[in-house]
């Protein structure tokens, strides 16, 4: 199995221009960025499910540690 980083940008209900980015690791049988752009949103309805409190406003994959963070 290979890994993608989702990117969620979420902000608050109570204060929509507080914003921040939450990185999830996706598992992704072909390790994809593409797949994972494809195959991302239920995962992201899952994450919002479980955090009532923020709302997801953009997401985007990208390769693990391509954006300077590592797994």
């Amino acid at each position: 199995m290979h890994f993608v980083q989702l990117i969620l940008t979420v902000c608050t209900l109570a204060q929509p221009a507080a914003c921040d980015e939450r990185k999830l690791i996706f598992e992704s049988a072909t390790g994809s960025t593409r797949n994972c752009m494809m195959q991302a949103l239920p995962y992201i309805a899952q994450w919002s499910g479980e955090h009532p409190n923020l709302t997801v406003t953009r997401w985007r994959c990208a390769e693990p540690g391509a954006e300077g963070d590592k797994i």
